[in-house]
């Protein structure tokens, strides 16, 4: 059938999210969190489930699991570009921290909750591929963390992002398990147990790999090429909406520059990477461009007899609108 890519979020959760595999998702979490949150085991709390998925083909494909020592965990994988996804992190961990608590109990029964993203594109604004957010004290002074006492808001928070693109070692220069993990996710097509470098040599790697050659049956593996369909036509859609935003964005800024006579300024501004105000035009040419895509792919789930909560699951659009169009 062909090697499985590990980044399509349906081929990511059985890998890391079924009950067979925690091994491979607590190395994959030992990896990105700190020494002091290592974990010897933890809970599965919505493993992989074929019959499940069927049933609501638009479900979150993240993995949520609970450590033996009461830290709760999300882990999800992102192909697709989200220019809000931070703030769709964000929501996601409050569902989970939340979700701790019945009715009545105490707020003293919440625990640490750990949000670790792996995203297939570039988000922040920084070289570093691993970025950790956590909730500190300001200087009131300076109006900076005050990292020299590190006092952390109750400890209770911290969100991992994993920027896939943006890690560039080669295969020798690995030396840690995220560097290895990541390798495995970026370059799954071309590893082959038999021929793996001795850097990326460790049994949950090995066994990844393994997995990821035989991992489907006929009628999973039908629905992971249906899901990879999917996502072809979704990135066909947001190149042309990007492309449209930036020719655009360009076209206006081209002719503001021109107005008001800043020939030097525009030339730096190309120079430098595009003047703020050009860079927001930009943006709003993404938006807007964005905005076009879901609404197309509304549409034609909407022809296509698909029920309103669904669409608006999957497209972020509100059941109004994808009733108006």
């Amino acid at each position: 059938m062909g090697r499985i890519n590990p980044k399509v979020d349906f081929a990511f959760k059985k890998l890391f999210g079924s009950e067979e595999n925690k091994d491979l998702l607590i190395s994959l979490v030992n990896a990105v969190v700190s020494e002091a949150d290592q974990i010897a085991d933890l809970t599965l709390l919505n493993p992989y489930n074929f019959a499940q998925y069927m049933k609501d083909k638009n479900t979150i494909l993240d993995i949520k699991a609970k450590t033996l020592r009461g830290k709760w965990i999300n882990v999800e994988m992102q192909i697709n570009f989200d220019l809000d996804f931070d703030r769709r992190a964000l929501y996601y961990w409050s569902k989970l921290f939340s979700s701790q608590l019945n009715e009545g109990q105490s707020y003293s029964r919440l625990e640490k909750t750990i949000s670790i993203n792996f995203l297939d594109f570039e988000y922040w604004n920084f070289d570093d591929y691993h970025s950790v957010f956590e909730i500190f004290n300001r200087d009131r002074d300076k109006g900076r963390i005050n990292r020299r006492n590190k006092e952390c808001f109750a400890d209770l928070f911290e969100m991992h992002f994993i920027e896939l693109p943006k890690f560039q070692k080669d295969y020798q220069e690995l030396r840690t398990g995220l560097d290895r993990w990541i390798t495995f996710l970026n370059r799954a097509y071309e590893l082959e147990k038999s021929r793996m470098p001795k850097t990326l040599r460790n049994p949950e790697v090995i066994k990844a790999i393994e997995i990821s050659e035989r991992m489907f049956d006929i009628k999973e593996h039908e629905q992971y090429e249906e899901k990879m369909k999917f996502i072809r036509d979704v990135n066909s859609q947001i190149a042309s909406a990007k492309k449209l935003g930036l020719e655009e964005g360009l076209k206006e800024g081209l002719k503001e520059g021109r107005a008001e006579g800043k020939a030097e300024g525009l030339k730096e501004g190309l120079k430098e990477g595009l003047r703020e105000e050009l860079r927001e035009e930009l943006r709003e040419g993404l938006r807007e461009g964005e905005l076009k895509t879901k609404q197309n792919v509304a549409r034609n789930m909407k022809e296509a007899g698909i029920e309103l909560s669904q669409i608006e699951t999957i497209t972020g659009l509100s059941i109004e609108d994808i009733r108006k169009l």
